[in-house]
């Protein structure tokens, strides 16, 4: 098992074991979840790859592996070509690859805790097409063959208290009964483990850089709720804030309980929760209600409470990266950087701050070709030196108890060429374009994704991402439904509507295969605006994140006097907020990054 290639072929093995004619690996975990812990990383273990999205489908002579645009570059990195096909989603899709390569009359497996019923159904369609049959498993045959498997984490529970949560688990728990009350509806499983997570005012470690806890939950209409979480999670603080209205169980006991509701209403989220709950609800008699999770939209949708927390949080952020920020500039000339120095380098200047719980996902630190790969992870076979000429693009985040940062800056090593300050100023125009825009309540993140794009589109040029994605809080660094996108994009809702209270990030990009990217990333919160003689609510974006965007990559020719004025204004609120907590060479340093343009 030392290699991919034997992997691929053990796999292989155990499906003739199994009486199974190919196997489809996603990479998720029994909650749907984007990151996923150490146990549930089955696809990367397979093929190699480090991305956070992709599907693999392996068949007796054919294997592939299915990824979106962020991964394009990177798949063909870390995933042989000798044993794998790279097939581009959304332009194709898994069902409809399986509908076309599986073998007549094959058994094709799924492991029905990985994927929802909906792909189940478009799968089975596509296969039946063949004659061929997609087969439930009982065992996943990965996990057969994986010989040095990790457990799940078994790391404690936290309580997010109420002033960060800014509303109690109690409180939170009824306007879930009065949900069901509406819907006449018994109880409601909560899958996702951001929603068990706000819903309980709990927090976990047991998935990298998420601070959510492995679990299962059932709120029922009276308010009460059942917990299905490992017994050596819990601790007295956690069982007193639960209090005696949560009930608490073995998380191995959730698939049975499932079968206990015969003849009652319960309600499921078909996005988050997998065809095992939606088989295992249906075989103990429910009625099942396919409906969204109650938790998503009270959770998008920010309190007082919250918004104050992140914006303490990104204040303290914002320090550590004009840190860092400044020592790259200094050492960058020297010739003695990597991508790994300097990602851990950052991290340095985050915990330093006394603050910090945790990354809020892998950082990504790319110099040169690596910054044309949008989801980036430095390893240390890729470890690439910072050298001059370069553009170096670091996108990182932060965890704190009060709010969860995302930010992207790019810093040029040398001077950059005319074709780099022309792409970057395009992309900054972008960004302004999002994040003045104003908008009538109702309007979703699809129609706002061209206000980024249009700049590149004027010069033939594109980005092969979304613009936006939404952010939890002290929760998800990736947080549905909110999303500024075009449909196609994967990844979250483009066509939900966008509510004051959301946050969001601002972030479009311009990608040179093979020689450098540019990315320029905040965080906003969809607001209220008041504008003279509107004949309808508006809404606008105040931008949370705060740390400056280099001048030297700007072309000031290309800016209008607008974008100069919010140029000058966003650097002048940097200085205001990230000034006092400087000094010295530091504080220096941000002056001038911050002079008017």
């Amino acid at each position: 098992m030392s290699t991919h290639a034997d992997r691929l072929a053990a796999l292989r093995d155990q499906l003739k074991h199994d009486r199974l004619d190919g196997f489809v690996v996603p990479l998720t975990d029994e909650h749907m979840s984007e990151y996923v812990g150490a146990y549930a990383q089955r696809l990367g273990w397979l093929t190699g790859f480090k991305g956070s999205a992709g599907t693999a489908v392996v068949l007796p002579q054919e294997a592939a592996i299915f990824v979106d645009g962020r991964y394009t570059l990177q798949v063909r990195e870390q995933v042989s070509p000798d044993d794998w096909q790279y097939v581009s989603v959304p332009a194709a899709s898994v069902a409809g690859w399986l509908g076309e390569h599986a073998p007549d009359g094959g058994r094709i497996g799924y492991d029905p805790w990985l994927h929802t019923r909906a792909w189940v159904e478009e799968a089975r369609k596509a296969l039946a097409e063949k004659g061929a049959e997609l087969v439930a498993v009982d065992t996943n045959p990965i996990d057969a063959i994986w010989p040095d498997k990790p457990l799940p984490s078994d790391a404690a529970l936290a309580v997010q208290d109420d002033a960060h949560a800014g509303k109690s688990s109690a409180a939170k728990r009824a306007g879930i009964a009065d949900w069901l009350a509406e819907r006449k509806a018994d109880a409601v499983v909560l899958a996702a483990l951001d929603s068990i997570a706000w819903a309980f005012n709990i927090r976990g470690t047991d998935v990298s850089h998420t601070p959510v806890a492995l679990a299962y939950a059932m709120v029922h209409a009276d308010g009460t709720a059942d917990l299905f979480v490992a017994p050596g999670k819990m601790t007295d603080a956690v069982a007193q804030h639960l209090g005696n209205a949560v009930r608490v169980h073995d998380r191995t006991a959730f698939a049975g309980a499932l079968k206990g509701f015969a003849g009652k209403r319960v309600a499921a989220d078909p996005a988050s929760s997998v065809a095992a709950i939606f088989d295992a609800l249906e075989a103990g008699g429910a009625k099942v209600l396919a409906v969204r999770d109650p938790a998503l939209i009270a959770k998008a949708v920010k309190n007082p409470a919250e918004i104050a927390g992140h914006k303490a949080a990104q204040a303290i952020d914002g320090a550590a990266l004009c840190r860092f920020l400044r020592w790259f500039e200094g050492e960058a000339p020297k010739g003695t950087l990597t991508e790994l120095i300097c990602e851990d380098r950052l991290e340095e200047f985050r915990r330093a701050t006394g603050r910090l719980k945790d990354l809020s996902f892998a950082t990504i630190s790319a110099t040169g070709p690596h910054g044309a790969i949008p989801h980036y992870k430095a390893t240390p076979e890729s470890n690439l030196p910072v050298a001059p000429g370069q553009l170096y693009l670091v996108d990182s985040g932060g965890q704190y108890a009060d709010g969860t940062t995302d930010v992207t800056r790019v810093m040029p090593v040398g001077a950059p060429s005319a074709e780099m300050k022309d792409r970057f100023t395009r992309v900054l125009k972008g960004h302004i374009g999002v994040a003045t825009a104003v908008f009538p309540e109702g309007t979703t993140g699809a129609q706002l994704d061209s206000f980024a794009r249009r700049p590149l589109w004027d010069a033939g040029l594109d980005y092969p991402h979304g613009t936006g994605h939404g952010v939890g809080a002290y929760l998800s660094v990736h947080e549905g439904p909110q999303r500024i996108a075009q449909p196609f994009y994967p990844g979250g809702q483009a066509l939900e509507v966008l509510r004051a209270g959301m946050f969001l990030s601002n972030e479009p990009g311009y990608y040179k295969a093979g020689e450098y990217g540019i990315r320029i990333e905040n965080l906003v919160l969809v607001e209220p605006r008041e504008i003279a003689g509107a004949e309808q609510p508006m809404l606008g974006f105040e931008t949370l994140t705060f740390a400056p965007i280099e001048r030297s990559l700007i072309d000031p020719a290309l800016l209008t006097a607008g974008e100069r004025e919010w140029l000058d204004a966003y650097h002048a609120q940097v200085l205001a907020i990230i000034g006092p907590q400087l000094a010295g060479e530091d504080l220096a340093w941000l002056q001038a990054k911050c002079a008017a343009i």
